[in-house]
């Protein structure tokens, strides 16, 4: 009877010997397994970070590439010859006598202007426009932004005769490769030639020229 008790002993331990080491294969097993689902998380975790990462970088390249070009083309682009409805005109008398200073500003897009003038006299005295004379100087390409102005000289003898002369009320401007005239109130004496009119000798600079 010693003997059955001690081998149903024995039996008894090895059976729980071995079913404890079955649990502990199993927990360390699920130990195993868990781990691996974690690191499967933190790597797709570490993926979807990269992944907005590259997105974000992306949206603020494509941000900066916008706002690069909304900002760029600040200077002005020509768009051809001066017009005459978009210019504004002013005269001034110089500092010689004999100097009449007519300016010209842009009130549109920007233009340019390059040449000559056409400059006609009217008067109450004589019985037609007299017409200003090209100056030898030679006429330099002007560009008018919105805004700017230039300005011709229009030269012409004063009346140093002692009589009345030529009374110029108004002269009428037709800017450089423009068909249209503006007309400008002025107030000039010229001298009287032997035929009744203005002795000519006005004369017209080109735009641009002289002091601006």
């Amino acid at each position: 009877m010693r003997v059955k008790k001690l081998t149903l002993t024995a039996l008894a331990l090895a059976a729980g010997l071995s079913l404890t080491a079955c649990q502990g294969n199993e927990d360390s097993a699920a130990g195993t397994s868990g781990s691996g689902s974690s690191s499967s998380s933190s790597a797709a975790a570490s993926g979807d970070s990269g992944t907005s990462d590259q997105s974000a970088a992306a949206s603020g390249h494509d941000a900066t590439a916008s706002e690069s070009a909304q900002g760029s083309g600040n200077g002005q682009v020509t768009t051809g010859t001066c017009m005459t409805s978009n210019l504004e005109f002013g005269t001034a008398h110089g500092m010689g006598e004999g100097d009449l200073l007519v300016s010209l500003k842009n009130t549109g897009d920007a233009c340019t202007l390059k040449g000559f003038p056409g400059v006609d006299l009217r008067s109450q005295d004589a019985s037609g426009p007299l017409s200003a004379e090209r100056s030898e100087l030679d006429a330099p390409v002007v560009d008018l932004g919105n805004g700017e102005t230039t300005r011709f000289t229009l030269h012409y003898p004063p009346n140093n005769t002692g009589g009345s002369g030529v009374y110029v009320t108004a002269i009428e401007v037709t800017p450089p490769d423009e068909t249209h005239s503006k007309a400008l109130s002025v107030d000039l004496r010229l001298p009287v030639g032997a035929d009744g009119d203005g002795d000519g000798g006005v004369v017209v600079d080109p735009v641009g020229t002289g002091k601006q």
